[in-house]
């Protein structure tokens, strides 16, 4: 194939500078992101979450489009994932780990 080249003959060729650019904006592309992105990127299909939430493909698709959703439930679908929730709250002194979210809340 005449003119084409690897992806890591072409980022060799770059500057650092541009490099650095690159890395950067990769970075914060990989910081936000929709579930089904997320999902993706950690190489998951819907079938694969259903499978480890015990629901069918159809409920993960509709979880992954909702705009609102409970914390339980994105905390089970972070661990399907093999990840942990974890809820900060940011402010301009402080930043606090919220507990009451990282844990269920035992049954009595």
């Amino acid at each position: 194939m005449t003119g084409h080249r690897s992806f890591d003959e072409l980022r060799n060729r770059m500057s650092p500078e541009r490099r650095a650019r690159n890395e950067q904006a990769t970075t914060v592309l990989l910081r936000e992101m929709a579930l089904h992105e997320l999902r993706q990127a950690r190489e998951k299909t819907q079938q694969d979450v259903a499978r480890a939430l015990h629901v069918k493909q159809p409920a993960v698709a509709k979880l992954e489009q909702r705009a609102d959703i409970y914390v339980s439930n994105l905390r089970r679908y972070i661990e399907a994932l093999g990840g942990t929730l974890e809820i900060t709250a940011r402010f301009p002194d402080a930043v606090v780990s919220i507990k009451n979210f990282s844990e269920p809340a035992a049954e009595k």
